[in-house]
């Protein structure tokens, strides 16, 4: 029987996502689970016509509450969203998509995965690949540092990592890692439209059979003294850099048109 293209991650367990970004597109995103939405009046009259559309009374509490509830620390801005899991995406449906993929080989701060996932909508990436172990947990500090991005970037779990990128390549993937000693400027690689980006986890890198996987091992370089950068900041230049080169070869194909 063939199994079910979507699915719930059983590994994730219910959410708090707090932050107005985060909270708003958590609730216009019709997939997402909602749970129930806990708000100061002020944050949930702002939110009123994403409440409105999900048929969502808030329950209104005072700043003091919320502080309690999620801690001191967070950044909550009088919102929180309870949530459930999101449907997961398989590595099938990623590849049939085509475009850019990030992979990332066991890099799990929630604050720099949360990065990642904010980069990742904001260049239309079309999805995250992760390891099944050593992968992020679903946190409110993820959520919040995506800020909305967990509801627009399709995140797959899988078992074993170098097979996974022998999948890619056998289906026409580009599959390119990034390390600051890499053999080739990421700039001088040839575009393709379908590249999968693979970093590691900071200090730690690339492992081994990760490497022996990818087609490049390619660095950004950078004019300054410092060649290493955090994987978040990484994540950035390396995107802006394909957006780059898509728009040049985009441009070179309709100049060739003419």
């Amino acid at each position: 029987m063939r199994k079910r293209t979507r699915s719930a991650r059983s590994s994730d367990k219910n959410l708090s996502i707090y932050g107005q970004h985060a909270a708003a597109e958590a609730l216009q995103n019709a997939a997402r689970p909602i749970l129930g939405v806990t708000a100061t009046r002020n944050a949930a009259n702002r939110l009123a016509d994403q409440l409105a559309a999900r048929g969502i009374s808030p329950t209104l509490v005072d700043p003091g509450e919320l502080d309690r509830l999620l801690g001191r620390d967070a950044v909550h801005q009088g919102v929180a969203v309870s949530v459930g899991p999101l449907p997961q995406v398989h590595l099938a449906d990623l590849l049939a998509r085509g475009g850019t993929l990030i992979v990332l080989d066991q890099v799990t701060d929630p604050r720099n995965v949360g990065a990642i996932v904010r980069l990742a909508a904001a260049f239309a990436v079309r999805g995250l690949i992760v390891t099944r172990r050593n992968r992020p947990s679903e946190t409110g500090v993820l959520a919040k540092a995506a800020s909305g991005g967990l509801e627009h970037v399709p995140i797959c779990e899988v078992p074993n990592l170098a097979r996974t990128l022998e999948q890619m390549r056998d289906a026409g993937f580009v599959v390119i890692g990034l390390d600051s000693d890499g053999d080739t400027a990421l700039d001088h690689l040839e575009h393709d439209p379908r590249t999968a980006v693979v970093l590691g986890a900071e200090g730690t890198g690339l492992r081994r059979l990760t490497r022996v996987h990818c087609d490049h091992i390619a660095r950004i370089d950078l004019p300054g003294p410092i060649r290493s950068v955090n994987v978040a900041t990484a994540t950035a230049l390396a995107l802006q850099t394909l957006h780059a080169a898509a728009k040049t070869a985009a441009a070179a194909r309709n100049n060739a048109g003419d």
